[in-house]
């Protein structure tokens, strides 16, 4: 895993801001990985699998974003000292945009079709338990609401 870049950090030489660079540009590189796994295994359907990297993911978010913050702090630093460097960091910026778009587009996407199966499921469920009289369907009257609902909706996590 790639070194934490610290936000206090001063680029005083061009050593320190090369080694800054790189530093960066690993965390980014490690964080794209772990995105790319991730949008990977839930497009395959193994969302439990594609899970499992949750804490390294949020160690390297945090360092991307100590990272970044950094970077702005010394932005004038690293235009002097490493003006190659900062193109490089411009550069892998927007492909790791490009991987985290493709990241919150999978995630969305399969919420939605989470949602829509918990919602079409709980819809068949209340289906069978609605009577229906002259083929409408019909409530029988309740001491506690306006009809008698169906009973909650249980669902396994070990699927």
């Amino acid at each position: 895993m790639a070194a934490e870049p610290n936000p206090a950090v001063r680029l005083t030489d061009r050593a320190a801001a090369l080694g800054f660079v790189q530093g960066l540009l690993a965390t980014m590189d490690a964080l794209e990985r772990v995105l790319a796994r991730e949008s990977e295994g839930v497009r395959a359907g193994r969302i439990a699998q594609a899970l499992t990297d949750s804490a390294p993911k949020s160690e390297l978010a945090s360092a991307y974003m100590n990272g970044l913050e950094a970077a702005k702090a010394n932005a004038i630093a690293l235009a002097r000292f490493a003006p190659e460097g900062l193109e490089a960091l411009k550069a892998a910026q927007h492909r790791f945009a490009a991987v985290v778009e493709i990241n919150q587009q999978v995630l969305a996407t399969a919420r939605a079709v989470s949602e829509g199966l918990v919602k079409a499921l709980a819809e068949e469920v209340a289906k069978t338990h609605t009577p229906t009289v002259y083929g409408r369907p019909s409530l029988s009257p309740s001491p506690y609401g306006r009809g008698a609902q169906g009973g909650p909706l249980v669902l396994s996590r070990n699927l």
